[in-house]
């Protein structure tokens, strides 16, 4: 297949007297080769052209924890799972790691817990899409309800 902006994105034919050059008897055979990074530019251009934005994950949030918590880390995204709602979590002491990793990813949501919503029994939600600036502290036993609002208004 080829097309103009990219070029060939596949080819392939018979390789069957190719084994038998190297070997002792004759072998019928295919090949095919693919080329993913074309196909990929292709579909980032279509996406360009039709004003959408390539993310390279379906999460919808990122549950960062500002500490070593592993156990609450599992805790708050099994919540979400159980809601239905797309997320990962990310245990580390340093906040610019989080928001490093959520902003690379495109990732449009982040639950933060640190040591004081801990002392709360709070989640901070954020927004990480331009022009939605929402950064809220919410209880701990309502978040999920207050996310699904925000992700499917």
């Amino acid at each position: 297949m080829v097309f103009t902006q990219v070029g060939s994105i596949a080819a392939g034919g018979r390789y069957d007297n190719l084994i038998g050059m190297f070997g002792s008897k004759q072998v019928p055979a295919v090949g095919v080769s693919l080329g993913i990074e074309r196909v990929f530019a292709i579909m980032e251009q279509q996406q360009k052209d039709q004003n959408q934005m390539a993310r390279p994950t379906k999460t919808e949030v990122l549950v960062s924890i500002l500490g070593n918590d592993v156990t609450l880390a599992g805790e708050l995204a099994g919540e979400l799972w159980d809601a239905g709602v797309k997320a990962e979590f990310l245990v580390n002491k340093r906040r610019p790691k989080h928001f490093d990793y959520a902003k690379e990813s495109r990732i449009p949501w982040m639950i933060l817990v640190g040591e004081q919503e801990i002392k709360e029994g709070t989640v901070q939600l954020k927004s990480l899409e331009s022009g939605n600036d929402v950064n809220i502290n919410i209880p701990r036993g309502n978040f999920v309800e207050e996310l699904r609002k925000r992700l499917n208004p």
